[in-house]
């Protein structure tokens, strides 16, 4: 069964393209050791549970936008395989309600993140509030130091 990774998000679907929302669940859905699955992994997975000719070519096609018309039956096949509606592929607006609850499972999975949503659970609004904005100010600046590395 496919894992969530720990610290990947799911971007919102609105306005995506098929292959960017293919692309966006194989950042977010991993192996049981957190490693990415292959396009062969993925490919054979489809085969055997649609029936249907799904080559690791054919989703790589798929994942970079050189194709963009899949039957109903890779879009079926691949939706079961990374456990979302199919309506995630081309709906906005469940695209985008999926993205963010992937989003939230993946972070979830990550021991420090569950740890620090643990901890918080027992705080006031206040307090919540404070950690919110403890959390906005480091990921700025973090943000500041990846931009500009030799600070």
């Amino acid at each position: 069964m496919p894992l969530l990774n720990g610290g990947g998000t799911v971007p919102e679907a609105g306005a995506q393209s098929l292959a960017e929302r293919i692309e966006a669940l194989f950042q977010a859905v991993r192996r049981p050791d957190r490693s990415p699955y292959s396009n062969e992994e993925v490919a054979r997975a489809c085969r055997e549970s649609s029936g249907e000719t799904f080559s690791a070519t054919y989703l790589w096609q798929l994942r970079t936008g050189r194709r963009d018309n899949p039957t109903k039956r890779h879009l079926e096949a691949l939706a079961a395989f990374f456990q979302v509606p199919v309506a995630y592929f081309f709906d906005d607006a469940e695209g985008a309600k999926v993205g963010e609850e992937v989003a939230l499972l993946s972070a979830m999975r990550d021991a420090g993140v569950r740890d620090v949503a643990l901890r918080a659970v027992h705080l006031s609004a206040d307090g919540l509030g404070t950690v919110r904005d403890l959390i906005d100010s480091i990921a700025r600046r973090e943000a500041d130091r990846r931009r500009s590395p030799g600070r």
